[in-house]
């Protein structure tokens, strides 16, 4: 185990651990405030929760993955499959129903999003998957579109939830890792082409169905533009609170802790909009700082995928992380901003939330136990000299 933490990459751990306490901190200061007013519990109870989330994560992350090496991988991903689509289809019957969307199971004081989950095992599956494919001869150019039916299948299951916003970050997800895949580029040419008509199949479908894709609440947040013109309807309070708080911060902010946003003109000040909060309270710099520490995290994440070429499965475990990370990171972003439609995206993490933080550090633990194999391969070729 010491020799695994002494191979990790130092910076990103470094980084993990800095936006997690980064992440509670704000967390307890957006959320202080609802939890008594609204939610009629202490102050302190949605930092205490994800306190335990985040210590939780790191233990799992720390004494559990980093020590199993990836090629172990192949031997889980079909009880790990098996389990996010029964998990996904359950909801439909078991399922709680929270903001218009049943999307979670609830185990005790834990609510269970397999959303989230099915994000990891996705890119985990896709991992496995193309390493296997790629050893392979005389196999089927078709065969390597599974990986691509399986993330539709998860990404309709999502979307009936209704979870748009998630439906979309999978199906980003499994699209970015596609075009990373080693092949030909007639070969290549040829799958597009056979995804192109698949898609357009797929659009015609839905239109002729007969059944509304979205919902009417859905439909509503197709209008996103100029929030503050339709402050008093749910398509721009949001939003348009969330300008508020960011204009108030200023370039210093107002001081940790005192927001006035927070004061339930955010409902969810703890969770979709709490990049604004922290903007408000300790400035644009502050923000612009943290948005260049998450470009930092990224490149890490590339780095480490960069030096596993050769290995493909660890490739797609880095290059899915940082497709993650990216992807919650823009749309939650953009959303906020009233740059593409509100879809209730968390960000990496500074939202509250147990089944995001737990599958974003444990993914996190993945790409170090890759950036420990990338050590080891370094050595065994070193030996051969």
């Amino acid at each position: 185990m010491k020799k695994i933490l002494k191979y990790c990459d130092k910076p990103l751990l470094f980084m993990m651990i800095l936006y997690s306490i980064l992440g509670l901190i704000i967390i307890f200061s957006a959320s202080s405030v609802s939890a008594v007013l609204r939610y009629k519990v202490a102050s302190s109870y949605f930092f205490i929760r994800q306190l335990i989330f985040v210590l939780l994560s790191f233990f799992v992350g720390f004494y559990v993955i980093l020590r199993i090496p990836t090629s172990k991988y192949k031997i889980l991903t079909p009880l790990l499959v098996t389990g996010i689509l029964a998990s996904l289809v359950g909801l439909f019957f078991y399922g709680v129903i929270s903001n218009n969307a049943q999307s979670w199971y609830r185990i005790g004081f834990f609510n269970l999003q397999p959303a989230e989950f099915a994000k990891s095992v996705l890119i985990i599956y896709m991992a496995v998957f193309y390493q296997r494919s790629l050893k392979k001869k005389n196999v089927s150019l078709y065969y390597n579109l599974i990986p691509l039916a399986i993330a539709l299948i998860i990404f309709i299951l999502v979307a009936m939830q209704p979870d748009l916003g998630g439906a979309l970050i999978i199906a980003g997800i499994a699209f970015l890792i596609f075009l990373i895949i080693p092949m030909e580029r007639q070969n290549q040419l040829k799958l597009f082409k056979t995804l192109g008509i698949a898609g357009i199949v797929l659009v015609f479908a839905l239109l002729y169905s007969g059944k509304d894709f979205l919902n009417s609440r859905q439909l509503s947040r197709l209008q996103f533009q100029n929030p503050c013109s339709r402050y008093t309807e749910d398509t721009g309070y949001q939003v348009c609170n969330g300008f508020i708080a960011i204009h108030n911060g200023g370039l210093f902010g107002v001081g940790l802790g005192n927001s006035t946003q927070k004061y339930l003109y955010l409902p969810e000040a703890h969770t979709d909009f709490i990049f604004p909060i922290l903007v408000e309270e300790l400035g644009a710099i502050a923000g612009v700082c943290v948005l260049i520490g998450y470009v930092y995290i990224l490149y890490r994440i590339l780095k480490i995928g960069n030096a596993a070429k050769g290995n493909i499965r660890n490739m797609i475990l880095c290059y899915g992380t940082f497709a993650l990370i990216l992807l919650h990171l823009l749309v939650n972003l953009m959303g906020v901003l009233a740059l593409i439609p509100l879809t209730g995206v968390p960000i990496p993490f500074l939202t509250y939330g147990g089944s995001f933080t737990i599958n974003l550090i444990l993914m996190l633990f993945i790409v170090q136990r890759v950036a420990y194999e990338n050590y080891e391969k370094r050595v065994k070729k070193e030996l051969e000299f």
